[in-house]
């Protein structure tokens, strides 16, 4: 299984769990099962079918350029990486 961090700011969906474990072989796929257990989790995340344009996500220490349909492996460490402010 996957393991997913989930940012601070979507702590609200998960009950304030930080990591997660999910099967799927792409992005797309771990979203849609962790959704199953944290609701709204995907719709965050999630427009029209794609990443959101606020989001990134890196699988592997690596930034996902492939979006939802970015591979990933039983082993693999997915970040999703909410906007930055500043200035």
């Amino acid at each position: 299984m996957s393991t997913v961090y989930i940012p601070a700011a979507l702590r609200r969906l998960t009950g304030g769990v930080d990591t997660a474990t999910a099967d799927g072989r792409t992005v797309g796929e771990l979203l849609d099962a962790l959704d199953v257990r944290f609701p709204g989790l995907r719709a965050a995340l999630v427009e029209n079918d794609e990443l959101a344009p606020h989001v990134a996500v890196s699988v592997d220490d690596v930034v996902a350029s492939a979006g939802l349909a970015e591979p990933v492996l039983p082993s693999s460490e997915v970040h999703f990486v909410p906007p930055l402010g500043g200035g």
